[in-house]
């Protein structure tokens, strides 16, 4: 017969698995409109500032890229949960929950430099 104590154990763990992700997303989801704001910013910037050699790059087949590359930031994104779920079970916990909006800067800062590599390298010298 299972021990009764397990099963509340289980039932514990997985309300503070679930109250730890609802805490997380409270967090990171509003700060994805801010990094999906950055990142549109440095396309319009790229694209107003070098307006007539980007012209060509305007085409719906490059469209559907540009859109497969925002899915893949976002994707890119979720990985901070990676790191603030697990981070929030230890003992750096409250630290942790007043300085994690420096993986927020880190990993947006991040994502600006390989957007800016991304069209500086392979999108812009590829636009005749």
């Amino acid at each position: 017969m299972a021990d009764p104590g397990a099963f509340n154990s289980d039932e514990s763990a997985q309300n503070d698995c679930r109250n730890l992700s609802y805490e997380a997303a409270r967090f990171w989801e509003p700060r994805r409109l801010v990094y999906n704001s950055v990142l549109s910013i440095v396309i319009i910037i790229w694209v107003a500032a070098t307006w007539p050699h980007f012209r060509a790059a305007l085409t719906l087949s490059s469209l559907v890229i540009m859109a497969v590359l925002a899915l893949l930031a976002n994707l890119c994104y979720c990985a901070a949960y990676f790191v603030d779920i697990p981070i929030r079970r230890t003992a750096f916990e409250a630290t942790w929950s007043r300085r994690r909006w420096l993986l927020f800067l880190l990993g947006t800062l991040f994502a600006i430099v390989v957007e800016n590599y991304w069209i500086a390298d392979e999108i812009y010298p590829a636009v005749r």
